[in-house]
């Protein structure tokens, strides 16, 4: 963990009751920041951030930023993470997720063209929908089906970056945008639908894991720790181009289950179940930009990743 420079800085996070949104709450403060954090607790929870609701310099309003977004007094940064992010969420909060994704960023902008504030987009991995380059460098433009289930989580998440790139070119916003990779970590709900919290929950729980399709599709996890890390060393950075942060280890789904097994301590067994549509069949970030532009690189192996989610969720199921 290196010092960032944002001691006494002011800033915004939007879904910041959110898993995401409240590890980088609780980082900016360590850090010397002052915190707005925001969100409508559509996903997201104050037990994420609870903790942290006495800690000096921490504000929490309950609010929806697809609606008109003020902040009194001055503003150092925007991280706009207002999003329902799982495949669970943007199934059933189809409409919530794109206004979120387009109404929400142009809100979030437009408060950091009035503030002159440094706006941080985050986007996914889910911009490269089913990728037929890999791994995902950040020049690829992707392999999305724009009305699919999926599609309404992908093309938020893609108008959000074009119109981050209109508020930087004609309002001349500062502006930076993370291509976010699969993330883990304590504080993930253990019931939204992602793979490890749920392997993790069946594992806990003795119950056979669900694997989609044979298991072979591939996802490379990056725990949450290190993701912050690279998040608001972009941030902080003078790199303005979207930049992948993402763990490049690259495992398949069935090599996940059995690995979680063996962490837990459980070995229940594995049964597959047929695939989502639009499932993407492989993801691994290419990091080189991260690497060469913010010194990057993932420390947490997936492993001691999974160990410290798996002594968290414990306590939860």
């Amino acid at each position: 963990m290196t010092a960032l420079g944002l001691e006494g800085a002011r800033v915004v996070v939007t879904g910041g009751a959110g898993f995401l949104g409240s590890h980088l709450c609780e980082r900016l403060l360590d850090e010397g920041a002052e915190v707005v954090a925001i969100d409508n607790l559509a996903t997201g929870s104050t037990g994420n951030i609870e903790h942290l609701l006495g800690r000096d310099g921490f504000r929490f309003v309950k609010y929806d930023v697809t609606d008109f977004l003020h902040v009194p007094g001055d503003v150092d940064h925007i991280l706009h993470f207002a999003s329902p992010a799982s495949p669970i969420d943007y199934l059933e909060l189809p409409i919530q997720t794109l206004k979120v994704g387009s109404l929400g960023t142009h809100k979030a902008l437009g408060l950091a063209k009035s503030k002159g504030a440094r706006f941080l987009l985050a986007s996914t991995s889910e911009v490269y929908g089913d990728p037929q380059v890999h791994p995902q460098p950040e020049t690829y433009w992707g392999h999305v089906n724009p009305i699919g289930p999926r599609g309404v989580y992908d093309e938020a998440k893609r108008f959000a970056e074009a119109l981050t790139f209109a508020y930087h070119r004609a309002h001349g916003v500062d502006t930076r945008v993370v291509r976010i990779f699969n993330t883990y970590g304590p504080r993930l709900r253990m019931n939204d639908g992602r793979a490890v919290p749920t392997f993790i929950r069946q594992a806990i729980q003795g119950q056979t894991l669900t694997v989609h399709g044979d298991g072979t599709q591939t996802r490379s996890l990056c725990y949450v720790d290190d993701l912050v890390e690279g998040i608001l060393r972009l941030l902080v950075s003078d790199y303005t181009d979207p930049c992948n942060i993402g763990n490049p280890h690259e495992l398949t789904m069935r090599e996940l289950a059995e690995t979680i097994q063996d962490v837990v301590g459980a070995h229940p067994g594995i049964t597959y179940t047929p695939r989502p549509t639009d499932d993407p069949e492989v993801r691994q970030p290419d990091t080189t930009v991260a690497e060469r532009e913010l010194g990057w690189a993932p420390t947490v192996d997936l492993r001691e990743g999974l160990e410290r989610t798996v002594a968290w969720a414990r306590t939860q199921v």
